[in-house]
């Protein structure tokens, strides 16, 4: 049994992460969970920190966790858990697979892209200074590092999941140092490296007019840190909304597993929240185990379970979000039940 950390996070996220670990011991998965907090949560139970040190170092004891959904004000009060768990972590690459789903009707076909993100550096590194009463300055970071570190990553990646070309998103016209840094690294690591990997380099704004006009022209989608945030979800109203987008985040010895979707709190204890976001990042936690640890019992739950959603939502059971009419539970044994 591997021992994943739970953190169930705020709104919906303590229903959503139920429904999962229901579905994960239904299905036979190797694992075992050990609840820790995060967010508005970890205040309400006392803490002092919205990232609780006990929940690092559960994290770093275990190298698992799956998450829920965190909320962040906006504007104003603490800092945001994610950004805190990434650095704090050093979990550097985000990845986001974005796929059409069975049942799920969307203005797009045949979608199957997976978007890799520098998770440490660029805007959200959140150095910000007020250097004038109505003047405030925000700083990018780009360091060689962790530009070489990100493209090496999505790489092996690429050549791990026999993805076919890796396409870099930009706006090195204007940033020359930060993303021509960026741009730097991607073409040494493809040309001395991986040469046999198709490899593309795109500027931001004229990517995203060619995603919206065929995203099945995409394969990997290399960005920065905000640009690879901004991407992410336009890339899953493709395929239905981050309902249907799962999210993980790696380091080189811990990877967080997450739902990449909002803590919903206006729906939080009405039944009517999705959990196929959450169950389906708990899949490539099962994946991940699989390839890091070499349990081959993991890739067939992970199996199981992916064939039991899809197979519910091409049979028309989906929650409300996505056009139908189940609830939480009604969802999770739909899922259940079609396990084998």
């Amino acid at each position: 049994m591997h021992t994943v950390v739970a953190i169930p996070g705020d709104g919906i996220g303590p229903e959503v992460m139920e429904a999962v670990r229901q579905v994960l011991d239904a299905s036979g998965a190797p694992v075992r969970f050990v609840e820790h907090y995060a967010g508005e949560s970890a205040l309400a139970r006392g803490d002092k920190d919205i990232l609780p040190e006990a929940t690092i170092a559960a994290i770093r004891e275990h190298g698992l966790a799956l998450k829920g959904p965190c909320s962040t004000p906006i504007g104003k009060g603490f800092r945001s858990v994610n950004v805190s768990l990434r650095q704090t972590l050093n979990l550097f690459a985000a990845v986001r697979p974005v796929r059409s789903m069975p049942g799920v009707q969307t203005r797009f076909e045949n979608v199957d892209l997976v978007i890799v993100r520098e998770n440490t550096e660029g805007l959200y590194s959140g150095i910000e200074n007020q250097i004038a009463e109505d003047v405030v300055v925000s700083m990018k970071v780009a360091t060689r590092r962790a530009c070489r570190r990100i493209a090496l990553w999505t790489f092996r990646y690429a050549t791990h999941r026999q993805r076919s070309k890796i396409t870099v998103f930009h706006k090195a016209n204007i940033m020359k140092l930060t993303d021509g840094m960026f741009l730097e690294e991607a073409r040494k690591v493809h040309g001395v490296e991986y040469p046999n990997i198709a490899y593309e380099e795109m500027i931001i704004d004229a990517g995203q007019m060619r995603m919206v006009q065929d995203p099945s022209r995409f394969d990997i989608l290399l960005c920065e840190n905000l640009y690879g945030d901004l991407i992410s979800d336009l890339c899953a109203g493709f395929v239905g909304g981050l309902g249907v987008t799962p999210g993980a985040n790696f380091g080189e010895e811990n990877a967080v597993f997450e739902a990449v979707h909002g803590s919903a709190p206006d729906i939080a204890g009405k039944g009517l929240a999705n959990p196929l976001a959450l169950l389906m990042s708990g899949t490539m936690l099962l994946n991940h185990i699989a390839d890091s640890r070499g349990d081959a019992s993991a890739r067939a739950a992970a199996r199981r379970i992916k064939q039991a959603y899809d197979t519910a939502l091409e049979s028309g059971e989906k929650t409300q979000d996505l056009g139908g009419t189940l609830s939480t539970e009604a969802f999770t044994q739909a899922v259940i039940k079609r396990l084998s």
